[in-house]
């Protein structure tokens, strides 16, 4: 048995968290000793009994005010305090590689869960996000959550790590199954959800555009937060395409999961993906998907007769097609489309770090 150290900032809601939380789970029900460290105290996810999160308590005002190198040493010195007693045999790092990658440990990982090779469409933006990966991640381990995400850090980013292990984020299905049973309010009747944060790499006016165009009466459910900004843009694009009897801005909520379930589709528009959770949790529930073939994940998640409602990112006719052809026969997903994901066939993997 191993001893395992998560490190993340905080346990925000967020999918990264989600898929931290749950993989850091298994491995203590396997019978591995297993401690979360959060930099902050922020937590809106459900913590499993028994899971130890420890907040170290060096991401404050004042840090995020004064950010520098010198303060990223303190911070990190903080967590090798931590980790040097705990002694873990492996750290694996998320969402605060800024800091952790002044740590020495031996087996440290850090897990990469976005596609950074198309992150920006700025050419300055993603050089620096390009300069910044080499600095944090190179001759370092990674894990990255797909194998578009290691093909892309190797090819287009060109990094130079020790060494990049594909892992998919693990899954069980009979979790959803009973958060799916919870009571919900749902929309009465057929409805298509689609689930990601209010931003503009989501393209939520990609989804408007093409679900106006599909001509389809079955009414769309947009679920997820984000800035104001964000959503007033969203919602006057609605008004603009004369939507507002058909879409449903439903906010966020800590269990979609009855909404995935009772949904006729789930739709994904995204410009850049790592391994989106969301399509995997719809298979899980046995409900079909749509989605833009954005690097990277989606590609490896829609197969067999899902492959045909995997669309080009800007064939906006094509996606308003698929979302018509859905609507008029939809898929019949059983295990075959999400086995590759389930934990037994995940977990080891991490356990072999």
């Amino acid at each position: 048995m191993k001893r395992f150290a998560f490190v993340i900032e905080d346990l925000y809601g967020g999918g990264a968290q989600k898929s931290l939380i749950y993989t850091a789970d298994q491995l203590r029900q396997r019978g591995h000793a297993v401690i979360v460290f959060t930099l902050r105290e922020l937590i809106e996810h459900r913590i499993p009994e028994g899971l130890e999160i420890t907040n170290l308590a060096v991401v404050t005002p004042f840090t995020k005010a004064t950010t520098t190198v010198l303060t990223e040493k303190w911070q990190a010195r903080r967590i090798a305090q931590a980790l040097k007693a705990w002694q873990p045999d492996v750290v694996i790092s998320c969402s605060c590689d800024k800091i952790t990658r002044h740590l020495k440990h031996s087996n440290l990982y850090f897990w990469i869960k976005a596609d950074i090779a198309y992150k920006f469409t700025d050419p300055k933006k993603l050089k620096r996000t390009y300069d910044k990966a080499h600095r944090f991640y190179g001759g370092r381990k990674v894990i990255a959550v797909s194998h578009g995400v290691k093909e892309n850090l190797e090819k287009v980013v060109g990094l130079k790590a020790e060494t990049i292990i594909p892992i998919y984020n693990p899954y069980e299905r009979e979790p959803f199954v009973e958060l799916a049973r919870e009571p919900s309010e749902l929309p009465e009747g057929d409805y298509f959800v689609c689930l990601a944060a209010l931003e503009p790499r989501k393209r939520h006016d990609r989804l408007l555009r093409a679900y106006a165009a599909s001509g389809t009466k079955t009414p769309l459910v947009i679920m997820g937060k984000g800035k104001p900004e964000h959503e007033a843009k969203i919602r006057q694009q609605i008004e603009e395409l004369n939507l507002q009897d058909r879409v449903i801005m439903a906010g966020y909520h800590d269990n979609p999961y009855p909404w995935i379930a009772g949904a006729k589709a789930v739709i994904l528009t995204s410009d850049a993906e790592g391994l989106p959770r969301v399509l995997i949790e719809a298979l899980m529930l046995h409900v079909p998907v749509i989605s833009t073939d954005c690097p990277s994940g989606p590609r490896e998640i829609l197969t067999g007769e899902l492959a045909s409602f995997l669309v080009a990112q800007e064939d906006e006719k094509g996606l308003a097609d698929a979302i018509s052809r859905m609507d008029q026969a939809p898929i019949k997903i059983d295990e075959r489309y999400y086995q590759q994901f389930l934990t037994e066939n995940v977990i080891p993997q991490f356990e072999a770090l």
